[in-house]
């Protein structure tokens, strides 16, 4: 069986990084994909596809990519459920990212963005003060904390 999709488009918004509540960094960000035909009216309809990234790579992420980048995701297709406040089901999909590719030069502000829920470095990230993944309405962490560790070796 097959499991895999490859997705460019931009950024909709900074990402969001948070950790676990047993301190894995996760982020998120939706990506903004044109379809590549146009409609009835000679115009593009976009995709607003919900992407998830885990451990280091969540963090550069959250560091380095701002609303309007361009960027590459592989990875997988994942559908998972929750209640809401209201008690009703809510199914989502969302893209689980494998890796995830800086397409453009981000020229306009090349230094790194810092994000007030990243952890300082001399700091583990149960001791961050930012959100955890379970303060998300999606519910407690969904995905277990048995991941492989990416190490030092990203993709990109």
């Amino acid at each position: 069986m097959l499991n895999r999709v490859i997705l460019i488009g931009r950024l909709t918004a900074d990402p969001e990084l948070r950790y676990t509540h047993s301190g894995t960094a996760v982020g998120g960000f939706t990506l903004a994909v044109d379809r590549p035909r146009t409609n009835q009216h000679g115009e593009r309809e976009t995709d607003f596809i919900q992407i998830v990234v885990w451990q280091k790579q969540a963090e550069v992420v959250a560091q380095y990519l701002k609303k309007g980048r361009m960027a590459a995701v592989d990875g997988r297709l994942q559908t998972r459920s929750y209640e809401n406040k209201d008690g009703q089901k809510v199914r989502v999909a969302e893209i689980v990212a494998e890796s995830v590719r800086f397409l453009d030069s981000g020229h306009r502000d090349a230094s790194p963005r810092t994000n007030s829920t990243a952890s300082p470095k001399n700091t583990s990230p149960k001791q961050s003060t930012g959100a955890s993944y379970g303060d998300d309405p999606f519910g407690d962490d969904p995905f277990g904390d048995d991941l492989p560790d990416l190490g030092d070796d990203m993709p990109f």
